[in-house]
């Protein structure tokens, strides 16, 4: 490769950070490595060093700027209702289908390796993500199904096909979701979509105000059957013909701009029904338990992206004489970011292994701290992509970078599956109607006592403040109080001491100011040390 000119007409360039070099995103982050227990390492650092390569920052790079096109009626007015994608996001989509990011937790793989590939993939393309992620939600919604004969096999496939063709033409298959209306949003109860009967399938008519991923071979959708609300599989292109599913328009996001999400009418759609008559809320409820994970560990993804910029850019750039890395502000500041990623990726790796796991006790904390897990990282996210940019100054406000992508990314996986009032009030119910829940949150925050003080006095706190649910009103204090707790609780047992202690003493009612860099005086090397080899 020959570098371009840096001796200009006008002036040398200098004081500017080299290019980022071809990396491996497992190799280089020892947070993942520590807390991915139980993962596959191998296939880890091979998708690692995958997604690291210049050849996939082009095809990431395409797929966000270029973007999806609708492409509603042929030239002679025939209705298409096809989303045209630039080649980048197929090969994005390949990356991931054929690394098994979702089939491996089906196919004697884990929810942990998954989990870690949510997280690397989400630094790089999180717009491919949504997809992805929706065929892997999918797979256990349709367990135990006559439908999953045909789709599991296709769903599982680790391959990537785009083809316009129904499932039995198909190598792979992708599943998408469509179950918000404009009148309910996250309460699908009032959704008005009708299936009628026909002979054992049925036909649906109404619309959809999202729906995820509309080139996908099939969308678990909800729609009001005789007997109530019910699922229903909706396959995208039938035998020789096109399902009756109208592409309204694709919505215009903030970001996430990749993924085509879109507004869908069903005119007659042929339908089978997965689950009984109006039981669809407890039959989608597995895909949606399982998109909370990746929902989880995504924003811990984007912070990981925007601390490895930002590090990057400290390290070579001087200022007064001095790296800024050197500075104890910008220390100070880094340190206190990279403390909110540590926390948001154990957290999320913890509860992929329950995920992994087949007890019941496995699955009652599965339940509640998926819940926990999405809720807090999700709201430190936009801020700490923020502060990144701002370490970075104006070049962190310009498309030359990550940043702003990563910035246009970070509220989407809050409000995705749950935004963050329904989160609250579904742990609420959670503890309220489910005590296994609750026994066995009690007994992993216990577990961790004894070993620092500053855990040991905010759980002290918590447990005197709430000494039971509180009232509506206090829910988003009491959740955060406790995800706070629960991820303190998973660094002392995995972390450095370092980390764990820091992250005790700041975050679990220490003195500290409510701006990110306002740590007390210390020796922060432990922590920075965290961020990996450039």
């Amino acid at each position: 490769m020959i570098s371009p000119r840096s001796h200009l007409p006008t002036h040398e360039v200098t004081n500017q950070p080299p290019l980022r070099a071809a990396r491996n995103l497992w190799a280089e982050d020892p947070v993942l490595q520590t807390h991915a227990m139980g993962a596959d390492a191998g296939a880890l650092a091979a998708h690692g060093a995958l997604l690291g390569t210049a050849e996939v920052a082009a095809a990431a790079h395409e797929a966000e700027h270029v973007g999806p096109d609708l492409w509603l009626f042929d030239r002679g007015g025939r209705r298409l209702d096809e989303v045209w994608f630039p080649s980048g996001y197929h090969q994005m989509m390949q990356v991931g289908l054929g690394a098994g990011y979702a089939a491996g937790p089906w196919t004697g793989g884990s929810h942990v390796t998954h989990a870690a590939m949510v997280y690397l993939h989400s630094q790089i393309e999180p717009g491919t993500c949504c997809p992805m992620t929706m065929t892997y939600a999918g797979v256990p919604a349709l367990m135990g199904s006559d439908l999953g004969w045909d789709w599991l096999p296709k769903l599982t496939a680790c391959q990537y096909d785009p083809s316009i063709a129904p499932l039995t033409g198909k190598r792979a298959a992708t599943l998408g979701m469509a179950m918000t209306e404009k009148q309910g949003g996250s309460d699908v109860r009032a959704n008005t979509t009708v299936a009628t009967r026909d002979g054992d399938a049925y036909r649906l008519t109404g619309h959809k105000w999202f729906c995820s991923a509309p080139m996908s071979d099939g969308f678990l959708t909800l729609a009001q059957a005789p007997e109530g609300l019910t699922c229903f599989l909706v396959p995208r292109w039938l035998e020789g013909a096109r399902n009756a599913i109208h592409l309204m328009r694709l919505k215009d996001k903030l970001g996430n701009r990749a993924n085509a999400s879109s507004e869908i009418e069903y005119h007659g759609a042929l339908a089978y029904r997965v689950g009984d008559e109006g039981r669809g809320v407890r039959t989608i409820i597995e895909m949606v338990h399982h998109t909370r994970l990746d929902t989880a560990l995504a924003p811990a993804g984007l912070m990981r992206a925007a601390l490895a910029e930002a590090h990057h850019w400290v390290t070579f750039r001087t200022a007064f004489q001095r790296r800024l890395i050197d500075q104890p502000l910008m220390r100070a500041v880094l340190a206190d970011l990279a403390l909110d990623w540590e926390g948001t990726t154990a957290l999320g790796l913890r509860v992929a292994r329950a995920f992994d796991g087949s007890s019941e006790e496995d699955r009652a904390f599965a339940r509640i701290a998926v819940a926990l897990a999405k809720f807090l990282g999700n709201k430190l996210c936009p801020g700490l992509v923020y502060e990144a940019m701002e370490v970075m100054g104006g070049m962190g406000y310009v498309t030359d970078t990550a940043l702003p992508m990563l910035y246009r990314e970070a509220p989407l996986n809050s409000i995705w599956e749950g935004s963050g009032n329904v989160i609250c009030l579904d742990i609420l119910r959670t503890l309220a109607r489910e005590p296994a829940a609750g026994a066995v949150l009690h007994a992993e925050l216990q577990a961790a006592t004894g070993h620092c003080a500053a855990y040991d006095a905010g759980l002290k706190r918590h447990t005197s403040r709430w000494p039971k649910e509180p009232v509506e009103a206090e829910a988003r204090w009491f959740v955060e109080s406790l995800a706070r707790l629960l991820t303190a609780a998973v660094l002392i047992r995995q972390a450095p001491e370092p980390v764990s202690a820091a992250y005790a003493a700041t975050r679990l009612g220490g003195e500290r100011g409510q701006i990110a860099g306002s740590l007390p005086d210390a020796d922060v090397a432990p922590i920075l040390a965290r961020l990996g080899p450039l």
